[in-house]
């Protein structure tokens, strides 16, 4: 058996990487022993090889149609999510007064959609919603309110619907990023930030911009779409979610952080100790993609119930 990890960062902030072949007789005792422990603390999941592509994940170069397709996408979107745009979406849609609706409705709604930023995955978005979801459950059975937050984390992508103005893919999806100050090389495509108009602003363009050190990840303006949109809409149904529910609900498409370590200067305290909750998330929501599908009927009245524990029957969108 070889088992391969992703880095990891301990609590001694001491990063590991693990790639080990069980069955090479070369392997020490001691570095199974370190293996199956971080197994145990990751939650036991195993990366796979490659996407549903056969594909790295997250491959941004290989030549297909599909990196033509991500690649147009985030030139529109680095062009055109400026601190302005953002500031603008988020009081339009904060009013939440686009529909009443349940979330298992809104569920059902994606299936009409595919995501145009993932280079992962072409299937309707509910697919990758219970694919997240239940490849959580097995691994966190006593967490179910981070099941909830798997099969819910995606739904703001409503805005791509008529019904919430239709918004153009680049507005809706995509890695997200802070705005207000400098954009962090680590962002993917970030050659295309070079004709972003707050490229040119030199007020937007230093390392803190218009924060302060250690502000709070509250205090940030994100570039704009699903993420931050059901966030808002989370926050203002009153849900029972615990506060790192919302932080990943937030941030879990916020790679230039949790991926690569950037924009750490601008976390408290308290956004630190959800950044764990988040990292565990974010190898469930990327690497459980596959084409393989999840017998809806089978687990819709787990995850009914999940939505009436923590959220009211009807929410505002």
């Amino acid at each position: 058996m070889t088992v391969v990890f992703e880095p990891v960062t301990d609590s001694a902030n001491i990063t590991a990487t693990a790639a080990i072949d069980f069955e090479n007789e070369n392997v020490t005792e001691e570095q199974q022993e370190v293996v199956m422990r971080e197994l145990q603390l990751d939650g036991g999941f195993v990366v796979p090889g490659s996407n549903a592509f056969g594909q790295n994940f997250r491959d941004y170069e290989k030549e297909s149609l599909r990196k033509a397709i991500v690649e147009e996408f985030y030139r529109k979107n680095h062009i055109n999510q400026t601190y302005e745009f953002a500031k603008q979406k988020q009081e339009q849609y904060e009013k939440l007064d686009n529909a009443v609706m349940s979330i298992w409705e809104c569920c059902k709604l994606l299936n009409e959609y595919v995501d145009e930023s993932d280079p992962d995955l072409d299937e309707p978005q509910i697919e990758h919603l219970l694919q997240t979801a239940e490849a959580i459950r097995r691994d966190y059975p006593d967490e179910d309110w981070l099941h909830l937050t798997a099969l819910i984390h995606d739904l703001g992508k409503v805005l791509l619907h008529p019904s919430f103005g239709a918004q153009p893919q680049w507005a809706v999806v995509g890695d997200t990023f802070p705005l207000g100050c400098a954009f962090d090389e680590s962002i993917v495509h970030h050659h295309f930030f070079k004709e972003n108009p707050d490229n040119q602003n030199p007020a937007l363009k230093t390392k803190l911009g218009v924060y302060t050190e250690n502000c709070g990840l509250d205090k940030v303006t994100m570039s704009w779409g699903h993420d931050e949109y059901m966030y808002l809409v989370a926050r203002g149904s009153n849900t029972t979610l615990p506060p790192a529910g919302l932080f990943i609900i937030r941030f879990h498409s916020f790679y230039a952080l949790h991926r690569s370590g950037s924009y750490t200067y601008l976390m408290n305290d308290e956004d630190k100790e959800m950044l764990k909750w988040l990292k565990v998330f974010n190898k469930y929501d990327l690497y459980s993609k596959s084409k393989v599908r999840i017998n809806l009927e089978e687990v819709k009245p787990y995850y009914l119930s999940l939505i009436q524990k923590y959220f009211p029957e009807k929410l505002k969108w």
